[in-house]
């Protein structure tokens, strides 16, 4: 097979890292990212779409490397003067990153259409590479929680930093893809489904109408976001053990996505007991370079395993 035309669906820090490695070794034109955009929401009348700017600012080479998301040097002023007014401060939106918010807010009050907004802001940022989000209409990540509540994802995530067991997750909202994404997807020799929280930043993109189909007729690859027992980042393995009941492991990464993944890369030592074709290598990702090394390591796999 060729691996000339890839898309990834992605979200999240982990999405992002994958990502920017992919990126490092496809040219422009081969590669193509489909972005969650279920943690969107709108905080102080602005318009926010988190996994698209973390991917974007990754991408660009100005997000801050120790947080992974917002932009490195970013200052808070701004908010300090909001909860200085009795204003909300558990969101932090950064001083610079305010004019993406603002430029996407004012646009989408227009009526521009969110595939455009986007593609103009990686292009004035610098990114080479093709970014889509999964959808111009919202559609909303809600969870359903041990204690009866339920929650917005954001609120969930950052303003109770995600400590509340989750016992389901629902989408609300459109169903509706871009005609972007389905081509994109379409024109495919290679899907990857990065590192991401399968259920708040893949399942998203994956439950919107036609679209696991067309992934399905897809070689599909991931990469754990599971390691030795541990997510790397963020609440899947809680997740995992609270909505599913199983064990946080690559083989219930595998069982999540029911048949989808034809190939997998993995840590070393989570290959055992897996039920399709996997490389074991270091999927902790650090700098650019080791991004890129388990990004070329992913492609040669897919391109000698899924011929």
């Amino acid at each position: 097979m060729s691996t000339r035309r890839v898309v990834a669906l992605a979200g999240g820090i982990g999405g992002a890292r994958l990502v920017e490695g992919l990126a490092a070794v496809l040219a422009d034109d081969e590669l193509t990212i489909v972005v969650n955009t279920a943690d969107d929401f709108e905080h102080l009348g602005l318009f926010v779409s988190p996994d698209v700017d973390t991917i974007t600012y990754t991408l660009a080479g100005i997000a801050d490397r120790q947080r992974g998301w917002g932009l490195e040097g970013e200052t808070f002023r701004t908010l300090a003067s909001v909860t200085a007014l009795g204003g909300p401060s558990w969101f932090q939106l950064g001083d610079a990153d305010l004019g993406t918010h603002l430029m996407r807010t004012a646009r989408r009050h227009r009526g521009d259409r969110l595939t455009t907004i986007t593609l103009d802001h990686a292009k004035a940022f610098g990114v080479r590479h093709r970014i889509l989000p999964m959808s111009d209409s919202p559609r909303a990540t809600k969870l359903e929680l041990h204690d009866g509540r339920e929650l917005d994802f954001q609120p969930w995530l950052v303003g109770e930093r995600g400590q509340p067991p989750v016992r389901a997750v629902r989408f609300e909202g459109t169903r509706l893809s871009t005609p972007e994404v389905r081509d994109a997807i379409d024109a495919a020799d290679l899907v990857v489904i990065a590192p991401s929280n399968p259920y708040v930043s893949i399942d998203p993109i994956l439950t919107l109408d036609g679209i696991r189909e067309r992934v399905d007729r897809k070689p599909t690859i991931g990469m754990s976001p599971i390691v030795s027992g541990r997510a790397v980042k963020g609440p899947l393995a809680s997740m995992l053990r609270d909505v599913a009941g199983v064990v946080p492991s690559a083989r219930a990464i595998v069982d999540h996505y029911a048949g989808l993944l034809d190939a997998i890369v993995v840590e070393t030592g989570d290959e055992i007991g897996l039920t399709i074709p996997a490389h074991a290598t270091r999927t902790v990702m650090g700098d650019r370079d080791d991004r890129a090394r388990l990004a070329h390591e992913l492609l040669r796999f897919a391109e000698v395993t899924l011929r």
